[in-house]
């Protein structure tokens, strides 16, 4: 759905009136060494360790990787959503805005016409207590509809994401619809803005197998009609490489490769993208053991201070525990390895 939390806080060091937009800057979205620290019971801690990310105008980017890695905060960040408390440096523009720099009514206008959120649990995201139609029918009018044309206008964007009996479907309670169903009226309301941006949180995690492909069909459909960006988050390397024209891997808290995403198992180079590769079901013969990425997950806060992966790297080198890897261009893609392209990681 559109975000419309109020979030005064700017980040460190920002000025709160407003954004001056750069109008040689053609990115859709531009996040440059971002660094995010949260609260905790011994101080702050690091979940985002220097996330840096571009997208162009219509472009679907996908942001994968295991549980804790930084992926929805990374999200959250472009919104501005984050705990309080949070402590951010680092820069996030937004087709030329600054949105670190913006105030309170600045901010406010960014969630509600340039960037829509879809998140994983629709349940969470809709009002229990109200029908669909009302739902739908707020966001609408944020836009300037009136009530007729807001009805109106909630139906039309149902039965375009294909959902059937749209007339019921706008009188009923979420509790009465599916969970697939639920999900597309959430997608539904994030069209309603039209946004420049979508911004989709695993939102397939709840759904079963079909359900999911038929909600990514969607999502995919709709952004290129209206020539939206996506960035697209999941854990799920088939799913994201299926909807998305590239493919951004984060490890505890930084993204250690970017490849386009026709070109992920070709020619992934970092460890641990290639381990995630590995360790997908049907790359193993019926009945033999499926391998797994050695080590436990690790976040951003006990993470190693250099490689970020070091601790887990069957490669491993003494490179690799003192000094931190640069990200660099390697073929088609970008990786942050000293291994690449040292022969141990080829064929």
């Amino acid at each position: 759905m559109s975000a419309r939390r109020v979030d005064a806080q700017p980040m460190d060091g920002a000025a709160v009136d407003g954004a001056a937009v750069d109008a040689a800057d053609g990115d859709l979205l531009r996040i440059d060494d971002l660094r995010v620290e949260l609260p905790g019971p011994d101080g702050h801690r690091p979940v985002l360790r220097g996330v840096s990310l571009r997208m162009a105008p219509g472009e679907a980017l996908g942001l994968v990787g295991e549980s804790g890695s930084g992926k929805s905060m990374t999200a959250r960040s472009v919104l501005r959503l984050l705990p309080r408390g949070a402590r951010t440096t680092g820069t996030v523009h937004v087709r030329g805005t600054d949105v670190g720099r913006l105030d309170a009514a600045a901010l406010r206008r960014l969630r509600s016409r340039d960037l829509a959120m879809v998140f994983q649990d629709p349940r969470a995201t809709v009002n229990p207590v109200r029908t669909v139609g009302d739902f739908l029918g707020e966001v609408l009018r944020e836009q300037g509809h009136s009530r007729t044309a807001a009805e109106a206008e909630a139906g039309r964007l149902l039965a375009e994401i294909g959902v059937d009996r749209v007339e019921r479907r706008l009188r009923q309670h979420p509790h009465e619809l599916s969970g697939g169903l639920l999900q597309r009226v959430v997608i539904a309301a994030a069209l309603a803005t039209e946004p420049a941006l979508i911004l989709a949180d695993e939102p397939t995690t709840a759904l079963d197998v079909t359900t999911q492909e038929e909600v990514v069909a969607i999502l995919d459909e709709q952004r290129r009609q209206r020539h939206a960006g996506l960035l697209f988050i999941s854990h799920d390397l088939e799913l994201a490489a299926a909807v998305c024209d590239r493919i951004a891997v984060m490890y505890a808290g930084t993204v250690v490769e970017v490849l386009p995403a026709d070109r992920l198992h070709a020619e992934a180079r970092h460890p641990y993208t290639r381990a995630l590769l590995r360790a997908r079901p049907g790359t193993v013969p019926p009945g033999a053991r499926l391998e797994t990425v050695p080590g436990r997950p690790q976040s951003a806060f006990d993470a190693p201070a250099t490689c970020v992966f070091a601790d887990r790297c069957p490669a491993v080198r003494d490179v690799c525990r003192t000094t931190p890897p640069e990200f660099r261009a390697v073929g088609t893609g970008a990786v942050a390895c000293h291994l690449v392209p040292a022969e141990v990681l080829r064929g």
